[in-house]
Order: structure tokens, then C-alpha cells, then sequence
């Protein structure tokens, strides 16, 4: 099914964007906390593969898209020499780098939610791996660099959601026999849009009711 929705040069091209962007965050992360260039790389490497990572090995597609394609292990690691060397600018563009993710977090989680249903897995299990494929980088690059992942935090806007939200779409229209390039597309970009939104308001999701807790809050 996926290969019905785009072209194998366009669906690898889009792969290596989002994979792209994904990478620079890992990276810029990484320059953060002082990591060494081997440290840059990993972290690199960890957010751009690691949710792809995760959907292949549970749905045994195997071995994994970030083995098989050479472009797919190579295309972090440029952006982590880009990185490096130009961290300064980068981080000037980081609202350009942000847009760039929401677009990737878009288009992964409905790449994601396909591809676990074209391998057999039922509509809830395929769209909760597109949220895995979609997020999944971003967990374990901030375990890797000893943070509480920003995917648990209240205190940053809205990213699972609409991961959340586009896998849904995408597991509706199988449902209902309506999946087509038109359809997905408009499941990436409502994903990409709520996530531009939850970015531009600030948009959170709610903490527990009625909350009493005495955890002195983090900034």
C-alpha cells in the first residue's frame, strides 16, 4: 500500500528530508550539552533512525531501512558535519529547523502507520507505531543525553498530538477503504499544521486534575 501513495524516488526523497531534519536536532542537541563530534554523531544518528528503527524491528521488516539504504545511515551524519562546523548558524535558523521537523513529524507517522499495516499489524497497533516512528528518535535522543524526554514534559508544546492525530487519519481511511496519495497527504498536513499551531499558542496538554503535588515545577 505504501508504494501506492508515491513514487519510490519521491517516497525515499521525503525519507532522507525528514530524516535530514531530525538529524540536526539530534545534533544541535548534542553541541548543547558539549558533546565530543563522536557524541554529535550518535546523537545524530539516534533521532533521525531510531523511531523507524523501532517500527521495523517490532514488525519484522528486516533488516531495518536504516541498514539497508546507505542514504538512510549517510544523511545524519552530514547533518551532524554541518553541525559541527556551523552550529552557530544553525541554531539561528532553529525556527526554519522547527517548521522542517513538524513537516517530518507529518510525514512519518503516516509513513509509519502504512507501512505497519501493509505488514499485518491491525489499525490501532499500525497507528500507534506511526506515532512510535514519529516520536520515537526524539525519546531516545533526550534519554541518551540525560533528560526527561520532551514528549512527557507538560512544559513544551504540543508534539505527540498531532502525531497522534495524522496516524489516526491514516488508520481511518484503510478503515473505510479510502487511502490514497490525496488522503494521506491531508493526514500529513493536518499533523504538520497542529503542530505549527501547538508551536505558534503554545498549546499543552493538560496535567493531572486537580493537581496537589509539592515537585517544584522546571522552567
Amino acid at each position: 500500500m505504501l508504494h501506492e501513495l508515491f513514487t519510490p524516488s519521491v517516497q525515499h526523497a521525503l525519507d532522507l528530508v525528514g530524516i535530514f531534519v531530525f538529524a540536526i536536532s539530534g545534533a544541535l542537541l548534542a553541541v548543547r550539552k558539549n558533546f565530543d563530534v563522536f557524541g554529535i554523531a550518535v546523537l545524530a544518528e539516534v533521532t533521525a533512525l531510531g523511531g523507524g528503527l523501532f517500527r521495523d524491528l517490532i514488525i519484522g521488516a528486516v533488516p531495518p531501512a536504516a541498514f539497508s539504504d546507505l542514504g538512510y545511515f549517510i544523511t545524519p551524519l552530514l547533518a551532524a558535519v554541518l553541525v559541527f562546523f556551523l552550529h552557530p548558524e544553525v541554531e539561528r535558523t532553529q525556527n526554519a529547523v522547527n517548521v522542517f521537523d513538524a513537516a517530518g513529524l507529518g510525514l512519518f507517522c503516516v509513513t509509519g502507520t502504512t507501512k505497519a499495516y501493509d505488514y499485518g499489524l491491525g489499525l490501532t497497533s499500525s497507528a500507534a507505531l506511526g506515532l512510535a516512528t514519529a516520536v520515537g528518535g526524539g525519546v531516545l535522543r533526550d534519554i541518551l543525553a540525560n533528560e526527561v524526554p520532551s514528549l512527557l514534559r507538560w512544559d513544551r508544546d504540543l508534539y505527540a498530538v498531532p502525531a497522534i492525530v495524522g496516524a489516526t487519519i491514516v488508520a481511518l481511511c484503510i478503515r473505510f477503504d479510502t487511502l490514497n496519495a490525496a488522503t494521506s497527504g491531508t493526514a500529513i498536513i493536518t499533523a504538520f499544521l497542529l503542530r505549527l499551531a501547538a508551536m505558534r499558542y503554545h498549546w499543552r496538554a493538560p496535567r493531572a486534575w486537580n493537581r496537589r503535588s509539592a515537585t517544584a515545577e522546571e522552567g
